[in-house]
């Protein structure tokens, strides 16, 4: 029975504080409701546009994180590949991000009400440019990463796998492009090479096999 009489008393704790939760809550949001119905036009505006753009932007970046976001959901959607596009969802969810924070935050420091409105636009604005800035970079990594086999003309490579002579089977080579170092199939006219010594890419045949020869 004492066992018992624990067990209800915890029950009866935990619910008195789940009920204080509760209340503690519902009187936050009635805190932020008034707040808001005694607010300015101006403060009142600023918080109707932020709350619900904030909250999808939060949904917005864990879709893109998870991997659902690839797309965007505007009426032109596009991803990476476009993202210089002006007119799109994601640009309006950045300008008004910026908005709406941005007078909120500088409303208690500018009293004057036009020029309140005139930074915050300039803030959202530099929220849209922003993100140009950092999608233009993430194209240029993308750009920097992919390896286009016609570069490598010209470039001397290790032999990994030596390459028979006169065109007669594919060796293996190992050559650095841009910090990366890649493994390829590669001939030779001339005669044996052997693992371990220099060769100069000089083309590239079908199938992504590359014509060298020794290095002097």
């Amino acid at each position: 029975m004492e066992f018992i009489n624990k067990l209800l008393c915890l029950s009866n704790k935990k619910g008195v504080i789940r009920y204080y939760l509760n209340i503690k809550n519902v009187t936050k949001l009635n805190d932020m409701m008034e707040f808001l119905a005694d607010a300015d036009i101006y403060l009142k505006t600023f918080w109707y546009i932020a709350l619900p753009v904030s909250l999808f932007f939060i949904i917005q970046t864990i879709m893109t994180v998870v991997g659902a976001g690839d797309s965007d959901t505007d009426v032109d959607t596009h991803s990476f590949d476009s993202p210089m596009e002006l007119f799109t969802l994601r640009n309006m969810v950045n300008f008004l991000l910026g908005f709406s924070w941005g007078g909120i935050s500088f409303y208690s420091t500018i009293g004057n009400k036009p020029l309140l409105v005139a930074v915050a636009i300039l803030i959202g604005l530099s929220f849209v440019a922003m993100f140009f800035y950092l999608i233009k970079q993430i194209k240029k990594l993308e750009e920097d990463n992919t390896f286009n086999i016609e570069e490598i003309k010209g470039n001397v490579a290790d032999v990994y796998l030596r390459i028979p002579e006169s065109l007669s089977g594919n060796g293996k080579i190992h050559v650095s492009h841009r910090g990366t170092l890649h493994e390829l199939e590669a001939v030779t006219d001339q005669g044996l090479i052997l693992t371990g010594e220099k060769v100069l890419v000089l083309d590239v045949q079908p199938g992504n096999v590359v014509l060298v020869r020794r290095l002097e």
